[in-house]
This record gives structure tokens, sequence and C-alpha cells, in this order.
């Protein structure tokens, strides 16, 4: 009787631990599949900025430099991007492709800033077009870096639980990071001066 119950414990323990490495295998993939829904967004983004930037050049002459650097950010984003689906669980690339990815949204900001100053270029139907397509693209991007970093959640929550944590460790599954690209700027509080009489 002795030896039936501890037969029926390890056989219990054993279909526990079965049962949670399947289970962190399980939110692992579904991470790793959020994050291929990212790279098909940013691959998007990254083949239209070219075109926007090459329709565009004919009208901002005097602003290649701004040009220059949406281009250089771009690719860099986008072997940032190549690196990071490589590995959607390696923290350092997806910190990476965030930075990567921060410096393009700042160099796309310069550009449709001095866009602005453009008329003929804002009234061009192809430069129009391809700014609308870039826009619908970042929200779809923001969708899935959004489900992306759900899924990190739940996979880093399964993952540092007891006791799942003591299987998750032995079996090595490592924390990832999620996908921001906010500027650390950007979190500052705003400092106001309203004087004093």
């Amino acid at each position: 009787m002795e030896k039936f119950i501890v037969l029926a414990l390890i056989g219990g323990l054993l279909i526990y631990m079965i049962s949670t490495y399947n289970h962190l295998v399980s939110l692992r993939n579904r991470f790793k599949n959020a994050f291929s829904q990212i790279d098909v967004q940013l691959q998007r983004r990254h083949d239209l900025i070219p075109n926007l930037v090459e329709s565009a050049r004919a009208y901002l002459t005097h602003e290649r430099t701004t040009l220059e650097q949406v281009m250089m950010a771009r690719n860099n984003a986008t072997a940032a991007t190549a690196a990071a689906a490589r590995n959607p669980g390696h923290g350092k690339a997806i910190d990476t492709l965030s930075a990567a990815e921060g410096v393009l949204d700042k160099a796309m900001g310069r550009f449709y800033a001095v866009a602005e100053a453009y008329p003929d270029l804002k009234a061009d139907s192809a430069i129009s077009q391809l700014m609308e397509e870039l826009s619908s693209t970042e929200n779809r991007v923001g969708f899935a870096r959004q489900a992306y970093n759900d899924a990190v959640m739940v996979y880093h929550t399964y993952r540092e639980q007891f006791p799942s944590n003591l299987i998750a460790g032995f079996c090595g599954f490592t924390a990832t990071r999620p996908f921001t690209t906010e500027d650390p700027a950007a979190r500052q509080a705003v400092k106001v001066n309203l004087g004093t009489p």
C-alpha cells in the first residue's frame, strides 16, 4: 500500500511537471506568434517608407538631410526587426528593436514636420495615399505591439508564479521584454512656470 501511495505521488508530480512545461511552451509560442504579427506590420511600414521618401524627393530638394536620416533610421529598424524576428524571446534584441523604431519614429516626425511646409507636397495624391497607408500601418503596429506585450505579460506571470517558476528555471524558460517605442523623455513630468507676482 505504501508503495502504491509513493508511486501515485510520483505519477501526480510527473503529470504536474509535464502539464506545467507544456503550458509554458504554449505561452512562449503565443508571444512568439504575437511578435510575428508585429514583424509583418513593421515590414509593411519599412516597405512604404522608401516609396514615400522617393516620391517626396522632388519636392524636398533642400531637405536632403531629413530624407537621408529617414532612410538611415529605416535601414537600422529593418536590421533590428530581422534580428528580433530570429529570436523574439531574446530581451536584448527586443530592446534594440524598440530603440531603432523609436529613432525611426523621430525621423518620420521630422519628415512630417518638413512636409507641412510644402503645400505642393501635401497636395500630391500619391504622397497623400502613401501617408494614409503609413498612418494605417502605424495603427496596425500599435495593435500588434499591444497583443505582443499582453502575451509577454501572461507568459511572465505564469513563469514567475510558484511552483511553475521552479520548472521554468530548470527547463530554461527565460524572460523576454515587452516591445515599447516610447521616448524616455516623454515620461518626464512637464515643468510649468507661471511665474510669481
